[in-house]
């Protein structure tokens, strides 16, 4: 009996790879453990971009922020994102306000170097800035007279 009779006769040897009936699939990997705390997303840098005392022009954002953490005051204004950024140039001031439960926590600017937040309008006046006078020459004026 030849070898061919004889695998006829006990029908074709199958290869394990082979997908028929009886075939036999074996792992190409190891199992792994499941994994946790992966796939994070970056940070999107929130937080104070500008510190108390620090020199601001218009457009400068002072903070960014998810929520009213800060609130606007003089001479700022807030985007749709919550972002707090300057109007004029000057000096960024913080300073709280009490509320009815709590103190409002306000960040806003100040055309000069030594004036205080919140402002004493009944004895200073409204602060104002026009784009059209150049107050650094204002100030150098100021000071030599």
């Amino acid at each position: 009996m030849s070898l061919f009779s004889l695998s006829s006769l006990l029908g074709a040897v199958r290869s394990p790879f082979s997908l028929g009936p009886g075939a036999i699939r074996t792992a190409t990997k190891r199992a792994g453990g499941s994994t946790r705390n992966t796939g994070g997303s970056p940070g999107k840098r929130l937080g104070l971009k500008k510190f108390s005392d620090q020199y601001v022009i218009p457009g400068n954002i002072i903070v960014r922020q998810r929520g009213t953490w800060f609130h606007p005051g003089q001479h700022v204004k807030m985007g749709r994102d919550h972002t707090i950024y300057a109007t004029v140039p000057g000096y960024v001031r913080f300073y709280k306000e009490p509320r009815l439960r709590e103190d409002r926590k306000f960040v806003g600017v100040v055309l000069n170097r030594g004036e205080k937040l919140p402002r004493d309008e009944a004895s200073l006046g409204r602060s104002r800035f026009s784009s059209l006078v150049n107050l650094k020459e204002l100030a150098q004026q100021e000071a030599t007279a």
